[in-house]
């Protein structure tokens, strides 16, 4: 099995988070599984790029999760990038660190799948939301992995919820 780090992006995990609480909780059960509660261990946003280096070092899989807020990431996602995706680290003529490795992200809309259709109310799918993504993956040479998405955050029964973290292990178990 794949050795995967799941990089959980949402400033109120245990708080208002039903969602990606529930995910980052299927995705520990797994063995080779690592998850990291990004604003639990960075809450006044200063990150450690060399520890955050060295988790990527030892995975095969990296996964970006978190909510969708307005058409993209939570802010310290945004900061994450800018500081540990280093040229001569992740790109650039020295820096291959993604080489070889599977990038994906799983991400939670509070509209349902309906929205996310060129006649919805977003007007785009989420496939063209997420091409930033899919951009960097290709950018710092990683593998882009078909995006994990629980569509209708604001209104999943439990049903539901239990079944997408279900999926979820599916997801990255493979």
């Amino acid at each position: 099995m794949k050795k995967t780090l799941v990089l959980v992006f949402h400033p109120s995990l245990n708080g208002q988070s039903r969602v990606n609480a529930t995910l980052a909780k299927a995705a520990g059960e797994l063995d080779d599984v690592t998850v990291r509660d990004e604003y639990a261990l960075y809450p006044d946003g200063k990150i450690d790029v060399k520890a955050e280096q060295a988790a990527i070092e030892a995975a095969d899989r990296i996964v970006f999760q978190f909510p969708l807020w307005w058409f993209s990431s939570p802010a310290l996602l945004k900061t994450w990038e800018d500081e540990v995706l280093e040229h001569g680290w992740a790109y650039g003529s020295e820096g291959h660190a993604f080489e070889g490795k599977e990038f994906a992200v799983a991400v939670s809309t509070g509209s349902p799948e309906a929205n996310y259709q060129p006649e919805g109310a977003n007007k785009f799918t989420i496939e063209q939301v997420l091409v930033p993504f899919q951009g960097t993956a290709n950018y710092i040479s990683a593998t882009w992995v078909k995006p994990f998405v629980t569509f209708g955050a604001f209104g999943i029964t439990d049903e539901a919820l239990a079944k997408a973290a279900a999926d979820y292990q599916q997801f990255l178990a493979k």
